[in-house]
């Protein structure tokens, strides 16, 4: 069963054309990119992306969620916290799909309290609870 919004904080709209060799921008104008498959699936590889753009999302999303389980801990995130987010799209018995893989680091930080605030940040993120039981999703304290 869908999870329902309790209230929406936020819609983002975007407009699309040409799948994946095309164009999209979203409707405040601060985001436009061409769309083009990378080499290895035939195209050019001189534009970004679907996938690309699913690892920057996650990846940005799930260190807010980092960011707000650990506030809610009274301990400060440090600045230098990075995530480098991998997308992979293969087919699957069903058509296509996608595995992610997050290397994060949280530099400073006891290894213990590190991995907690991932596991938590892991239940929170919008990301992660809009793949979780459909895709594989492999976080990795680096």
């Amino acid at each position: 069963m869908p999870t329902k919004l309790d209230k929406i904080l936020y819609t983002a709209h975007a407009h699309t054309t040409g799948g994946r060799e095309g164009r999209s921008s979203t409707s405040d104008g601060i985001l436009r990119v061409t769309l083009t498959p990378p080499k290895e699936m035939g195209g050019s590889g001189k534009a970004t992306n679907p996938e690309q753009l699913f690892a920057v999302g996650y990846s940005a999303c799930f260190l807010g969620a980092m960011k707000y389980v650990a506030a809610q801990k009274k301990i400060k995130i440090p600045d230098s916290t990075s995530i480098d987010a991998s997308v992979s799209l293969g087919p699957t018995s069903q058509g296509f799909g996608i595995a992610v893989k997050m290397g994060i680091s949280l530099p400073n930080l006891d290894r213990k309290v590190a991995q907690e605030i991932i596991d938590e940040a892991h239940q929170v993120c919008p990301y992660s609870n809009a793949t979780r039981g459909n895709i594989e999703v492999n976080l990795s304290l680096l």
